[in-house]
């Protein structure tokens, strides 16, 4: 009988040999074949000649050793089937010269990597080799992704215990992100459109309208499909993407794609162990009613099968840590961990565990628009209860629960089982849910565990609507869930009510509020026009004012320098002008034959008539008198003994 490490090696060598990534199904096949590493391995990878030989029997093992072959303890066992599978060392030893390789997946800003080393590398040598790729000193990278504790560069990869295939990412915070400004501008602009991209899934025809950036990668777009279809991504069979997107690292912007819908379908791989496990059905399901009887069947602890494994989960001697650190400081980090435990050993298939405080996942649920608000399902894991492993693995993980859970809730998650961890949501549970809550909560037995509280935020407090223990089946967990949704609709439908009904009224006060603004600014500038025509109003008066006094002050003056009017009896030649104005009026003047035109110019313009603005013409014959020499005499201009003239406004 394999001792418990002996196990741990068969298990891994048998994983190195044949592929094989699923821990439970590499168990599953070792145990059929009792443990022996050259049945199961053959039984696997079948040839014409077998793979592997006993030293003890000259005949090749050719498939797995169904039926009494394979257990020692079966009184219909033959001399020469025992003697094939009893001792196998030098077949051991011809598997362990080949070194178990590898497979690493390092993912770095826009591209991947693929590193394959043998597992008794060092991880400062997987930093090597990503420093000649990346072209990124060693000392600056962060090596992420590791689903144990801590691991430093010495760290040997065998002491991980990793599968055979692995995704790791780097981080480099101590370096600058590139500058994209050397992208073409075309492409720039894609990677900043948004493209819709309706994703079929085949097998349950149903149609998913996923919105990406464009700086978004293929690889991005897989890992949100595997969220909603639980399949993984290596599982995943495309079609619709263009011909040129052959590698995942490739973005959105730049595979192809069409702009802004584009139409792909999903379906899941088959593998060539799911083939071969349909078509030995019949012959595994007789061995296992054959076998079912007996001491084998109580033995089975001994090869560390336990009650979890009975429902296909992974020996409890595989778990290397627990669900949650104690005492962490940080809940978001304390999240992160329990996911990844999780994950490790419930499969990729699991509830959406929101990563954050508690009061982060409230906000999330309960503080926005009411078409968005949740439930929050909060699950609380227990390591010692015995429900545990066939709560999380036949109801927490079906495809059902975890599809509902994912469109309807927010789902938080804590772990109960070290104490410190227990008392800590206590403490959180008293301050969110109330006193009688906790209680509840504190008085159930570890037996009890899981629990699944259903919580419904309101507007005063948060209400628990439902406490769902473990000892439940998957379609009453799905009644429970849609029973609270039902609740959850009827209460969200007032809310919508109340808060369209909300904003409306303020709406309406908005309008009315900008009408009334809309009104002040217009009374305002009404107001401000006024006053700015009566300021111009003034002004203009001002100015006329200001033109009529310096008019009459001109006026005057000339008025005061025209020489003296002659008297009729004067000796010397006097000129008698008579003037008639735009108005009809006539007034009249003498002036010394000898006087100069400016004297009659400087008279008409004392009278309010300056020669700037009118003219002044002659009747015989007709002539424009301010367009003649000023300084001549009006006995020279003709202008003597006596004329007519008339004013007129010049243009």
């Amino acid at each position: 009988m394999a001792s418990n490490m002996d196990r741990e090696m068969i298990l891994a060598d048998f994983q190195a040999c044949t592929g094989i990534e699923n821990i439970d199904e590499a168990i599953t096949l070792l145990e059929q074949n009792n443990w022996d590493l050259v049945a199961a391995i053959n039984g696997v990878i079948p040839q014409e000649n077998g793979i592997l030989q006993s030293e003890y029997s000259g005949e090749t093992s050719q498939g797995p050793a169904y039926g009494p072959a394979s257990h020692p303890s079966s009184s219909s066992s033959t001399p020469s089937s025992s003697s094939a599978f009893r001792h196998v060392v030098p077949s051991r030893q011809i598997v362990e010269r080949q070194p178990r390789m590898l497979d690493f997946r390092v993912e770095y800003r826009d591209r991947n990597v693929d590193v394959v080393l043998e597992d008794s590398s060092t991880v400062g040598e997987i930093k090597h080799i990503l420093e000649n790729e990346l072209q990124i000193p060693s000392s600056k990278m962060l090596l992420k992704g590791w689903k144990t504790g801590d691991v430093d560069d010495s760290t040997v990869l065998k002491t991980l215990h990793l599968p055979k295939n692995n995704s790791l990412y780097v981080l480099t915070p101590d370096l600058p992100p590139p500058s994209s400004s050397s992208m073409p501008g075309a492409l720039q602009e894609s990677l900043n459109q948004n493209f819709m991209l309706i994703v079929t899934h085949r097998e349950v025809q149903r149609e998913y309208n996923l919105n990406f950036s464009g700086s978004s990668t293929i690889q991005e777009v897989k890992r949100n499909v595997y969220d909603l279809t639980s399949i993984p991504v290596r599982h995943q069979l495309w079609e619709g993407w263009p011909a040129s997107a052959t590698d995942d690292s490739v973005t959105l912007a730049a595979s192809g794609v069409s702009y802004p819908c584009h139409r792909l379908t999903v379906g899941r791989r088959s593998s060539p162990a799911q083939t071969r496990e349909q078509s030995e059905e019949q012959c595994t399901d007789v061995h296992m009613v054959s076998d079912s009887d007996g001491d084998d069947f109580e033995d089975a602890t001994e090869f560390g099968v336990d009650d979890g494994e009975m429902f296909g989960m992974a020996s409890s001697a595989l778990r290397k840590s627990p669900m949650m650190p104690e005492n962490a400081e940080n809940e978001g980090d304390a999240l992160l961990q329990f996911t990844a435990e999780f994950s490790s050993r419930y499969g990729d298939c699991h509830p959406v565990f929101f990563i954050g405080s508690l009061e982060a996942a409230f906000q999330e649920a309960f503080y926005g628009k009411a078409r968005d608000r949740k439930l929050l399902a909060v699950y609380l894991h227990h390591d010692e209860s015995v429900l545990t492993n066939v709560f999380c693995s036949q109801m927490l993980c079906a495809e059902s629960i975890v599809s509902y859970l994912s469109q309807n809730f927010i789902t938080w998650a804590w772990d109960m089982t070290k104490e410190a961890n227990r008392a800590r949501f206590l403490t959180m549970c008293t301050r969110h849910f109330g006193s009688v809550v906790a209680q509840t909560i504190r008085t159930q037995k570890t037996d009890q565990f899981p629990l699944f509280l259903i919580i419904m935020g309101k507007r005063s407090s948060n209400e628990v609507l439902n406490v769902i223990q473990g000892n439940t089946t998957v379609d009453e967990l799905m009644m429970r869930l849609m029973a609270a949704m039902e609740i959850f609709g009827a209460q969200q439908q007032e809310d919508i009510k109340d808060e369209d009904e909300r904003e409306a009224r303020e709406n309406v006060k908005r309008e009315q509020d900008e009408a009334y603004r809309i009104s002040l600014e217009a009374d305002r500038a009404k107001r401000e026009a006024q006053e700015r025509e009566i300021a111009e109003q003034f002004r203009l008066e001002q100015i006329k004012k200001e033109q009529e006094e310096e008019r009459e002050a001109i006026r005057l003056s000339l008025e005061q320098a025209l020489p003296p009017e002659p008297k009729d009896e004067s000796p010397e030649s006097v000129s008698k002008l008579r003037i008639r104005t735009p108005s009809g009026e006539f007034f009249e003047r003498r002036f010394l034959a000898n006087s100069k035109l400016q004297v009659v110019f400087d008279f008409v313009a004392s009278k309010g008539y300056p020669w700037e603005e009118f003219k002044l013409l002659g009747t015989f014959p007709r002539r424009d008198v301010t367009q003649l020499d000023p300084n001549k005499s009006l006995l020279e201009l003709k202008l003597y003994p006596q004329e007519t003239l008339f004013l007129e406004a010049k243009e």
